[in-house]
């Protein structure tokens, strides 16, 4: 079977040509769209249904770093340990404390400007986190690296659905 990088014609690497995965896509979309085989035979019916889920799920992996750098990972035979490697290093967990407390403090004031400095500053964070990765993947091939830099988004990306959570609140 293939993987999802395969599928799509793209090299088995973190950076990836986004246009290419969107033209591979649209691609894949077009041949087992359900609706192309709507007058099919069931058991058609069936094999197109399963291949638009996959094609869907293979995207979605891959258009998100996070979820690519885990998939990538998994392929390499490389467990991320999410819930059972909490170990890091001292100033990344320093760094988590001021976040949850910074986000804490605006959610409780609902002011809004604070809450989009702390989205920001989320943004820069992760853009960096991001390039480090596409380096530990594609550059030194160091999984291990790779693993504590999937876990490290993984967190930034929870504080961001909390930051995405607050801003709601306030506009309701």
């Amino acid at each position: 079977m293939q993987n999802h990088f395969e599928l799509f014609g793209l090299a088995q690497a973190f950076a990836l040509d986004t246009d290419a995965l969107e033209r591979g896509y649209r691609d894949m979309q077009a041949r087992v769209h359900p609706d192309r085989h709507a007058h099919s035979a069931d058991a058609d019916r069936r094999a197109a249904m399963q291949w638009a889920t996959r094609v869907n799920e293979a995207y979605r992996t891959l258009r998100n770093p996070v979820s690519r750098a885990r998939y990538l990972l998994e392929l390499r035979g490389v467990d991320v340990a999410l819930e059972s490697n909490t170990a890091m290093p001292a100033e990344f967990l320093m760094r988590q404390m001021e976040l949850r407390e910074a986000l804490e403090e605006a959610k409780a004031a609902r002011d809004a400007a604070a809450l989009e400095r702390l989205g920001a500053d989320l943004g820069g964070e992760r853009r960096t986190l991001v390039a480090a990765l596409a380096d530990a993947f594609d550059a030194r091939h160091d999984d291990a690296l790779a693993a504590q830099l999937v876990r490290k988004l993984t967190f930034l990306d929870r504080v961001d659905a909390e930051l995405r959570e607050a801003f709601e609140a306030i506009e309701a």
